[in-house]
């Protein structure tokens, strides 16, 4: 591109001596090109003096967003916190917070406060400032009975799960589960709803009960139908047949009743066998449908979950 206005540099090889050399032109600035009236650039304010601030809502500002922790109940100590080394870590190391720095702490069972890192930093310890409320959970009890997927993904399933409200998560080992849980994969599966609470922020932790066979979990809600006659409303997904849709069932179920607790059962790859839907339906359990498309096993937790919240939380 030829400049305006200015000293050109040529750049030629000397094919001799095989360098390039550099040269200087002079080229002449075009003619300047009137403007039109209507092309008229508007002058730009370039002055220094400051502007004025948008006019927020009463010109507050916008509320200080807290981090999150969830602690046990026996860590509270007459007005403080006793923090153990992991979550001084991850306050500190993970969160970057210095003394003096405030944080929302959680027992996971409906109470939250605010608390602020001890001023001395050898001190492993928080102070509760005040308490706060929060309408975060479900207005209905609901447990994910499900069963689990292969590889880990049953982590993403707690994970969503615990997002979306759900107050227990049930894992199942059901004929056709290819997974063996270990004896520490709950203890994961429970840091990881912890996480999920601190991040959706609710204030109740759901409880992730120990996997146990579908059959031994069919046996439960007969032995418990023997000794109480509680409703609950039982859902189980199917992927194939005319089962009503979940969403009828759920509009039905709360104009009935709005305090009834909720169990749908989700099935592992291939989904249930017919002998685990007899079974199931024996003991109350209503099969439904998610739609008309064959969802993944991770993936129906989340949309059963997604229409449970959506009918209980409308305004």
């Amino acid at each position: 591109m030829t400049p305006i206005g200015g000293i050109h540099h040529v750049l030629t090889r000397n094919w001799s001596r095989g360098v390039i050399l550099k040269t200087e032109q002079s080229v002449e600035s075009p003619p300047a090109r009137a403007m039109m009236p209507d092309q008229a650039k508007p002058d730009r304010d370039r002055s220094c003096a400051p502007r004025q601030p948008l006019n927020l809502a009463n010109d507050r500002p916008p509320p200080v967003q807290l981090q999150r922790l969830v602690i046990q109940p026996n860590q509270l100590d007459d007005g403080h916190i006793l923090l153990v080394p992991s979550q001084l870590h991850y306050l500190q190391r993970v969160l970057r917070l210095r003394q003096g720095d405030r944080f929302i702490a959680m027992d996971g069972q409906g109470q939250a406060w605010v608390a602020v890192l001890a001023a001395k930093a050898h001190e492993s310890q928080a102070e509760i400032l005040e308490a706060i409320t929060a309408h975060t959970e479900l207005p209905i009890r609901v447990t994910l009975v499900a069963a689990l997927p292969k590889g880990s993904g049953f982590d993403e399933v707690v994970r969503q799960a615990t997002e979306l409200g759900v107050d227990q998560i049930l894992p199942v080992m059901s004929d056709r589960t290819l997974l063996n849980p270990s004896a520490q994969k709950r203890d994961r599966w429970q840091r990881i709803a912890n996480e999920a609470t601190e991040q959706s922020e609710r204030l109740y932790v759901p409880h992730i009960a120990e996997p146990i066979a579908f059959g031994h979990h069919l046996q439960q809600e007969a032995d418990r139908q023997q000794i109480s006659d509680a409703p609950i409303q039982k859902y189980l997904g199917v992927a194939r047949g005319t089962s009503p849709h979940l969403l009828e069932c759920l509009q039905a179920g709360r104009s009935s009743d709005s305090t009834t607790p909720i169990y749908v059962a989700i099935g592992p790859e291939g989904g249930w066998t017919d002998t685990e839907v007899k079974q199931a339906i024996a003991v109350g359990y209503q099969p439904i449908s998610l739609g008309d498309r064959i969802l993944r096993a991770v993936t129906a937790p989340v949309v059963a979950l997604s229409l449970i919240a959506a009918v209980w939380e409308r305004r």
